[in-house]
């Protein structure tokens, strides 16, 4: 503490620690221990820290926090670096008190609120660095009092929007300067008053920097673009996406720039340039430039031989995202600059590449990105000559080539010495693996999504200095041959998913391991044929990732398996013949992010040994034999970490969803499926609004659908609650989820109309990528670096009759609806012909009434139709027939009447589509039609009929009675001597009255 006390400079961003001018350095992971585990104490003490005047946190995970208030108590300070520590809230106020700060860095952060306008008062304040938050409002014009202000960077946040002001002209001795308008139409503007708009930034004489991106009216002020130009000293400009097109050319072709020799960078991308002139304007206001951005504008034609466009000095040129075509741009290119060192023509529209010794002559080329154009035929002749191409990229192309072939042409030439990235993936590629290892400097090889087929042969060998591979999503098939491996002692990553290979994983492993066992730190082997039991992998040290999915891996897993596991991050056992045996109170050396344990046998109980992971971004335990309650413990611990994915389905877990549900802010998707939770879906849950899926059928869940499920969630893209007990009607403000894709709420208690508002549902009334699904995701931050994780949806859907899964591709084209099997009543609403995109629709098993819509053949991209078992009235409308992909039908046991309309797509369909109607005729049916109604027979037969049938039922019945009633009686007179006797005497008595009465 006495140590602590006497700190001038406290350092742990980058763990060094240095009291009174001395320095100690602390091991990382004690710096790191002490900054997550006793942050508070750490935090109390600096607090008391009067003499210190250098403070760096950056990179410290301060987990959503705010910024501690007591930093504005530091009167000394002179140093705060708070850059990268996942902060939130809003910047305090008590930083104004800081009156001696001279740096202050808050960029990469979750900030949000405004920009406090007091920062204003920090007089000597030099370094103010905000990008990348989520700040919002205007620009405080109270930073126009930063005299000393050399760095201002404002850019990336989500909302600053109004007008840049003026005061910021006061800023002298500003030397760069960051400004970007926000997103969601929130925008920057500039004063826009003509011939004086702009006036301050010619003040700024000393700016080296200026980045002016997604200002919404620069494109109409001629002045502030003229302001620009007369900046002396300006070596780096960008207007990103400012709307600017070639009137801006033309307006500016006799303006004079000041930093004609000073520019080096110039940004103009995302703007709408069309026409080439665009490069001799560059070339005419800055012959020195080295680097030029154009990406994403229209430009399509290359300038004409009688345009000069000379920049010999430069090194970096930009142009993807346009609409080249001619390979003529090669030529033009290199004729504009010999120095070239980089050169990015992606995602154009390049057909073919200029044959060998003709166009691609640019002897000092080393990077070429020409990935996402038409590229196909024999093209890797034209880059024999680049022999100082270090990367090259041509991925996403047409390429049919055989990869032997391919590889041939780029080792016959010098380019087998500089190569180092090749990126060949995403074409057509076919072939096997050849022998690699005449590349002698490559790095990075990316083969995958090609038609590559077959064995590797024997012989075949990587890289000396190969540390990336992948050949992922091919058809590569048999055992991967020992000498594969014998160069591989640098590998890092290694990608073999989604192919056929097979042999034992234990001789695999073993073969990689002679020579990677302390390089290789991602292992991917999911969806092949591998077999055997799972070996020892402590033997790769610094392995991070193992994937190995979806194979015949089978046997015991024990604590042993993972002991010294200690850098491994992402653990997918899944979909193999696996049992997981742990000790009951196992630590795992590892702290797993993503873990993958679908159909893998756990146990009965919750494997408590989750409950010590403590960064848990991708959890799946789904179908794993687990009968037990969800313990407390898991969602708290989930709570406070940053977890995306839970998949804890096809489970016997029970109990009800606990309310500390609704503290994974963070959350992505959530699959409860096919356990046996009970109660209501809880409040707390509309927390989670970054919620894609939504899956929580077949459980035991009741009460009302929750109205705010439309208002919160409303980036739901899968919404199921099929097969549980809800009640109730569909709250009319489910309408507002408008990305919903998938929509069941089958097999419920359901009741009351359709709601009309279900034409809200926008994806599924706009056509659009079916990029859904495909791309889902999260980031992780690593230091400085952050990437991206993808993750897979899957969903259940009862198609054609049989319920089957989806993954992320399936559900990117699948648009769903399912109501059936609940109570509904009423008529369709007919605006649900709106939903044009809808691929399923299932109505099946309710009350509904009425006419079926008569705009209903608007929904052409059905392939699925089932209103079936309904009480619909009337004839089938005629507009159905335009539904051409209509591939299941079901209108049976409804009240249908009349013809079925005639086309070759509703007559295809079996009989049973139509059965138990009232009165339906036509084909396919039997029942044939007569002017658009069922078939009549003639009045005149008709009625002879009738008459027959009632004089034959009459003598019938007549003889059957008199037989009857004959035999009855006289039957049981002859059988019965009594009853004989007595009759007899009756009918004596009978005539002796009648005589007797006649006579008198």
């Amino acid at each position: 503490m006495a140590l602590l006390m006497s700190l001038a400079c406290c350092h742990l961003g980058q763990q060094k620690i240095a009291a009174n001018g001395m320095e100690l350095v602390a091991a990382t992971s004690l710096v790191m221990y002490l900054c997550s585990t006793f942050m508070v104490i750490i935090i109390i003490t600096i607090s008391e820290l009067q003499q210190l005047q250098y403070l760096n946190f950056s990179r410290i995970n301060f987990e959503g926090n705010s910024i501690p208030g007591f930093f504005g108590s530091l009167r000394n300070l002179r140093y705060l670096d708070l850059s990268i520590c996942n902060l939130g809230g809003q910047i305090p106020i008590q930083l104004e008190s800081l009156s001696h700060l001279k740096y202050l860095d808050l960029s990469n952060n979750h900030l949000d609120g405004v920009i406090p306008h007091r920062l204003g008062d920090l007089s000597n304040l030099q370094f103010l660095d905000l990008n990348t938050n989520d700040l919002d409002g205007s620009i405080p014009s109270q930073l126009g009092n930063l005299s000393n202000l050399q760095f201002l960077d404002l850019s990336h946040n989500i909302g600053l929007e109004g007008r840049i002001p003026s005061q910021l002209g006061k800023l002298t001795n500003l030397q760069e300067l960051y400004l970007e308008g926000g997103y969601v139409f929130r925008f920057l503007t500039v004063d826009n008053d003509e011939p004086s708009g702009g006036q301050w930034l010619s003040n700024l004489n000393s700016l080296t920097h200026l980045h002016m991106s997604s200002i919404s009216n620069l494109n109409k002020s001629n002045s502030w673009l003229q302001m620009v130009g007369k900046l002396p000293k300006l070596r780096e400009l960008s207007l990103r996406d400012c709307g600017l097109s070639d009137h801006f050319i033309h307006s500016l072709s006799q303006s004079k720039f000041n930093f004609s020799t000073s520019l080096s960078i110039l940004d103009l991308s995302d703007n709408n340039f069309a026409s080439s002139l665009i490069f001799h304007w560059v070339s005419n206001i800055s012959a020195n430039l080295v680097e030029l951005d154009l990406i994403g504008n229209q430009m399509v034609d290359l300038p004409s031989n009688s345009i000069s466009c000379s920049l010999p000095k430069m090194r970096k040129l930009r142009l993807s995202y346009n609409k080249f075509i001619s390979f003529m741009i090669f030529q033009w290119v290199s004729n504009m600059s010999s120095n070239l060192i980089e050169l990015d023509l992606s995602n154009n529209l390049l057909e073919v590449l200029p044959s060998y010794g003709y166009g691609i002559v640019m002897k000092s080329l080393q990077v070429l990105d020409l990935s996402n154009n038409k590229l196909k035929g024999v093209a890797f002749k034209s880059f024999m000559n680049l022999c100082a191409l270090r990367s090259l990229d041509i991925e996403e192309n047409n390429f049919t080539e055989d990869l032997q072939l391919i590889f041939h042409y780029l080792s016959s030439t010098c380019v087998r010495n500089s190569l180092q990235v090749l990126d060949l993936r995403s074409n057509g590629i076919t072939g096997t693996i050849p022998d690699l290892s005449i590349f002698t400097s490559l790095q990075t090889l990316d083969l995958s999504y090609n038609k590559l087929s077959g064995k590797i042969p024997e012989g075949s060998r990587l890289p000396f200095q190969l540390e990336y591979l992948s050949v992922q999503s091919n058809t590569l098939e048999g055992e991967i041959p020992k000498s594969f491996w014998m160069n591989a002692c640098k590998l890092k990553s290694l990608k073999m998913s989604n192919n056929s290979f097979s042999g034992e994983l234990q001789v695999l492993i073993h073969h990689l391991s002679r020579c990677a066992r302390y390089s290789l730190q991602e292992l991917y082997l999911s969806s092949n044929k591998i077999n055997g039991t799972l070996p020892d992998l402590s033997i790769f040290s610094f392995l991070e990732i193992f994937h190995i999915s979806e194979n015949k891996i089978n046997g015991v897993i024990s604590d042993f398996h993972f002991a010294g596991m200690s850098m491994l991050k992402e653990l997918d056992l899944s979909d193999n013949s696996l049992a997981l045996t742990f000790t009951e109170n196992w630590v795992p050396p590892f702290q797993l992010r993503g873990i993958g344990l679908r159909s893998c046998k756990l146990g009965l109980t919750f494997p408590k040994w989750i409950q010590t992971q403590k960064h848990i971004h991708n959890l799946d335990i789904s179908n794993a034999g687990i009968s037990d309650n969800i313990p407390e413990w898991f969602w708290a611990k989930l709570s406070s970490q940053e977890c995306y994915r839970i998949n804890i389905s096809n489970n016997n877990l029970k109990g009800k969803i606990p309310t500390s549900m609704g503290s994974l802010v963070k959350l992505q998707a959530l699959l409860l499926t096919n356990n046996s939770l009970i109660g209501e879906i809880p409040f707390s849950l509309m927390n989670c609004t970054k919620l894609v899926m939504l899956d929580l059928r077949e459980n035991r869940l009741q009460g009302l659908i929750p109205y705010w499920i439309g208002i919160e969630l409303k980036r739901l893209q899968v919404l199921s609650l099929q097969k549980n007990n809800f009640f109730g009607s569909l709250p009319f403000e489910i309408c507002y989820i408008q990305n919903i894709k998938l929509f069941d709420v089958s097999l419920n208690n359901l009741s009351g109309r359709i709601p009309e508002c279900i034409k809200n549902f926008t994806s599924m009334t706009q056509k659009g990528s079916a990029q859904g699904f495909a791309d889902q995701r999260y980031n992780i931050t690593h230091g400085l670096i952050t990437y991206f994780r993808a993750y897979k949806l899957n969903a259940f859907l009862t198609w054609k009759g049989v319920e089957q899964e989806f993954n992320n591709n399936g559900l990117s084209l699948l648009k769903s609806i399912d109501l059936s099997s609940n109570h509904f009543s009423e008529e369709i609403p007919p605006e649900i012909a709106n939903l044009i995109q809808l691929v399923s629709l299932n109505l099946s098993r309710n009350n509904l009434t009425g006419k079926i819509p008569s705009n209903i053949g608007k929904l052409t991209s059905l392939d699925f139709l089932d209103f079936s078992r309904n009480n619909l009235l009337c004839s089938i409308p005629s507009s159905l027939s335009q539904i051409h992909r209509l591939g299941v039908l079901d209108l049976s046991h409804n009240q249908l009447s009349g013809e079925i309309p005639r086309s070759t797509q509703l007559q295809s369909f079996n009989a049973s589509s139509y059965e138990d109607n009232l009165d339906l005729c036509g084909a396919p049916l039997v029942k044939l039609c007569v002017d658009g109604e069922p078939s009549q027979e003639p009045k005149g037969k008709i009625q002879d009929d009738e008459d027959l049938l009632r004089n034959r039922g009459f003598y019938i019945s007549l003889t059957f009675g008199f037989i009857l009633g004959f035999w009855g009686v006289f039957g049981s007179i002859l059988i019965k001597r009594s009853w004989r006797h007595a009759y007899f005497k009756f009918m004596n008595n009978l005539w002796d009255n009648i005589y007797v009465k006649c006579r008198r």
